[in-house]
């Protein structure tokens, strides 16, 4: 699935500047370095997200696709957060890198136990406007993310997935157990 992008579109460059850091290893410092600084500008910019994509969901986060690379190297979604609204608990198939665009957003990281197959808290922080993470595949990187606003206020965040479009829904979290 290939969305039309108008090429100079805040999301027609983050896609540019994605593919320019695809030609490099996804193993490599610099892939990462690359995908990072491709979202380090988006909360500055202005016009990213029509009103459909700044949607939210009642029950739980909404994310919306923004662009499928035509290669299938990643696709890039904007996740919309109201207050209290938080992912589970998850680690990721694939890498994955995102940025708060809007709000802030609370993220908790966990240790996976392999002794007792479950995620264990280890410490939490919020992720302001303008903060961006990058993580490889793997349990390695285990994380739940959320909107914890004690105003009500919506959080928003770009977030780059390496897969194609069509699997962002199934091929991106490997949920865990947690540790009681």
């Amino acid at each position: 699935m290939t969305l039309a992008l108008d090429p100079k579109s805040p999301l027609a460059l983050l896609s540019q500047t994605l593919d320019q850091a695809c030609c490099l290893d996804p193993s490599s410092a610099g892939f990462a370095l690359g995908v990072r600084a491709a979202l380090g500008g988006l909360s500055r910019g202005t016009g990213l997200l029509s009103d459909a994509q700044r949607e939210s969901g009642l029950d739980c986060y909404r994310r919306h696709l923004l662009v499928a690379d035509p290669l299938g190297r990643y696709a890039v979604a904007a996740l919309v957060w109201q207050a209290g609204q938080a992912s589970p608990v998850h680690g990721h198939h694939t890498w994955c890198a995102y940025t708060v665009i809007e709000g802030t957003l609370s993220e908790t990281l966990f240790a996976w136990d392999a002794d007792a197959h479950r995620a264990v808290a280890t410490r939490r922080h919020e992720r302001a406007c303008g903060a961006v993470s990058f993580v490889g595949p793997g349990r390695g990187a285990i994380h739940q993310l959320g909107n914890a606003s004690a105003t009500g206020q919506t959080a928003v965040s770009i977030h780059v997935y390496g897969v194609p479009g069509a699997q962002i829904s199934t091929h991106v979290n490997d949920l865990v157990a947690v540790a009681a």
